[in-house]
């Protein structure tokens, strides 16, 4: 289950039942939806799509409802819902849990208590407008990754770097921290997700070695300065930056290429194969839904 929320609960409010069958359309929808006033998006995985209840305030159910329309005509829509706003404020968090990574890391949001193993360490990241709780299968395995590979970039370069492309709520810049980067740089185009990713380092005591920009890629020096790369996007936002990418791992470094469904990796390795990339591992795990998500290392 992923959330975005936010915290303006004064008035009335609706709820709008929007049902779609693909994640892109629901990523264009909740910007859609968050522009034209919604204060608050639940979004749960169902046996056939996406489930999203939109909370808005009532004097904005109008606009919601006409941004829907534009950006998921063929979505099934129930009629909305008025709501008190304490309906939906604390609702949100019903069902969350910790996600245990591996034996060294638990992520969990700030109101779900956990129990940590001997060695294992947590991160603190609240569901918020940013993408990325660690409970997502591609968000997972990404920070699976770079707890695998951390060792060996440590006795490589005890100085390794990291750069996060499309940081979301920084929880891969955070990790790749946690587990001894001496610098990790995180950027996203969405100014959301850099405040996020500011105040998740805060609570997780990384507000040093953390720079945080709202951006392009093209604004990061294309000098192979970094150990490791990693990319949780869609496909559709990852092939067009591919090159770039190669471009900043360091010679002998890696690029971890996350937010891929399994039939869409043959056609990401062949674009990196191009560039210098090449296949050098794959992670899987399978959502709700029963779809496979796949996150490739590449090495340079």
């Amino acid at each position: 289950m992923a959330i975005a929320k936010a915290t303006n609960s004064a008035g009335e409010y609706v709820c709008i039942e929007v049902c779609l069958a693909d994640r892109e359309t629901a990523e264009i929808l909740c910007a859609e939806a968050f522009e034209a006033g919604a204060a608050g998006i639940e979004e749960r995985d169902t046996s056939d799509g996406i489930r999203l209840l939109l909370y808005a305030p009532a004097d904005a159910q109008a606009a919601v409802e006409a941004a829907i329309a534009r950006a998921a005509p063929d979505a099934r829509v129930r009629a909305p819902e008025r709501i008190a706003p304490a309906d939906w404020t604390e609702q949100w968090k019903v069902g969350l849990k910790a996600a245990e990574i591996s034996p060294r890391l638990l992520v969990r949001p700030s109101f779900v208590e956990a129990t940590l193993k001997p060695g294992q360490s947590e991160l603190i990241i609240d569901p918020g407008q940013a993408f990325g709780t660690g409970g997502h299968p591609s968000t997972h395995l990404t920070l699976e990754w770079i707890d695998a590979l951390a060792p060996t970039l440590e006795a490589r370069n005890p100085d390794w770097r990291m750069l996060d492309v499309g940081t979301g709520t920084g929880v891969l810049s955070l990790a790749a921290l946690r587990f001894g980067a001496s610098a990790a740089f995180a950027f996203d185009l969405d100014p959301l997700a850099a405040e996020a990713t500011v105040a998740n380092a805060r609570v997780n005591g990384f507000a040093h070695g953390l720079a945080v920009f709202t951006g392009p890629l093209d604004a990061v020096a294309a000098e192979g300065a970094f150990d490791l790369v990693v990319a949780n996007l869609l496909r559709t936002e990852l092939m067009p930056l591919i090159v770039a990418i190669a471009a900043r791992v360091r010679p002998e470094g890696h690029a971890v290429f996350a937010g891929l469904l399994r039939e869409e990796c043959e056609t990401v390795i062949a674009a990196a194969a191009a560039v210098g990339l090449s296949l050098a591992g794959s992670r899987e795990m399978a959502d709700a839904n029963g779809d496979v998500w796949s996150a490739l290392l590449m090495t340079c």
